[in-house]
């Protein structure tokens, strides 16, 4: 498939929907507080529920893609922290570098996405992949973001417990180990594949009324170490680490790269501001929204011609 054709039926209805969510925010002054409430705690764990218990990945797959997934977040770390520090950068400034630089948006950004290009299975391990990321951005992302700050990281780990969607994914695969998922025509399959299905449009909505309240204004020139990181350097080391740990299904392989390298992830913005500290010149708080505007924005590109590469085979 060409460019422009992979563009057409795999990102264009991302941008339009995330656009749509823009203008909304941008021009009637739409809070995002709510939609995100009602995802988060009602369509998300929906989708989660029903795309793991229904979807054929094994239980191998599935380790495959948590070794997948850790090995690459260990790397991105080393790295992120290795360029932030030769660039001069200093604490909280570091730990917000780190953080546009390693967490991808897998939600928002990717669930939509994976859905689009490799679908039921690309969804199946997007909202795997998401509740992996959930779980390491509640943990080790507020360890990175309170170091510079003045909170316990320690104590502030504990709201990984409060993350519906790592539930709702311990109780998809619990049912399909125990053999106890309803036939997919059942009533309650059926009603959480509606609700799930919800979510999609609502993550992008959510995306575009989140980028609406983005000011990049004098922020340009120091994302760009961040967003190379997160946009070009990301696939390279997400396509080494599914080749090292063996991810055997070509299909799951392909989206666990597309998923991490997708842009920065907005929940960093959340973290940033509510852990880090305050330095001296560029705000963490600012920077790192102008990293989360900047590479979803330039993803457009970067995405489209990761499909492409995908496509090929030319990374795995």
């Amino acid at each position: 498939m060409s460019l422009l054709g992979i563009f057409a039926t795999a990102i264009l209805p991302i941008v339009a929907v995330a656009a749509v969510g823009y203008a909304l925010g941008r021009y009637r002054d739409v809070e995002a507080d709510a939609l995100n409430t009602i995802t988060v705690y009602v369509l998300a764990p929906a989708l989660v529920v029903h795309s793991l218990a229904t979807s054929q990945l094994g239980g191998g797959t599935i380790l495959a893609v948590v070794g997948s997934v850790g090995l690459f977040t260990a790397v991105m770390l080393a790295v992120g922290e290795a360029v932030g520090r030769l660039s001069g950068q200093r604490e909280p400034m570091l730990g917000a570098f780190v953080l546009v630089a390693v967490f991808p948006n897998t939600g928002n950004y990717g669930i939509p996405l994976a859905d689009f290009v490799f679908g039921p299975t690309g969804r199946s391990v997007a909202v795997l992949v998401t509740a992996l990321e959930a779980v390491m951005m509640y943990t080790v992302g507020i360890y990175i973001a309170a170091r510079g700050g003045e909170s316990d990281p320690l104590a502030d780990m504990r709201r990984v417990f409060g993350v519906p969607f790592v539930y709702a994914v311990v109780v998809a695969l619990s049912a399909r180990y125990a053999g106890v998922v309803p036939p997919v025509e059942s009533t309650l399959m059926q009603t959480l594949e509606l609700v799930g299905n919800a979510s999609i449009p609502v993550m992008l909505l959510i995306l575009g009324i989140q980028l609406a309240g983005v000011d990049i204004e004098g922020t340009l020139r120091p994302v760009g170490a961040a967003g190379a990181l997160r946009l070009l350097l990301a696939p390279l080391v997400a396509s080494a680490a599914v080749l090292l740990v063996g991810v055997g299904d070509q299909t799951v392989a392909r989206a666990v790269v597309l998923l991490l390298a997708t842009p920065t992830g907005v929940t960093t913005i959340i973290l940033v501001g509510a852990f880090s500290g305050v330095g001296d010149g560029l705000a963490p708080g600012e920077f790192t929204s102008a990293t989360v505007f900047v590479t979803t924005v330039a993803s457009v590109l970067t995405v489209t011609a990761l499909v492409a590469a995908l496509e090929a085979g030319w990374l795995v």
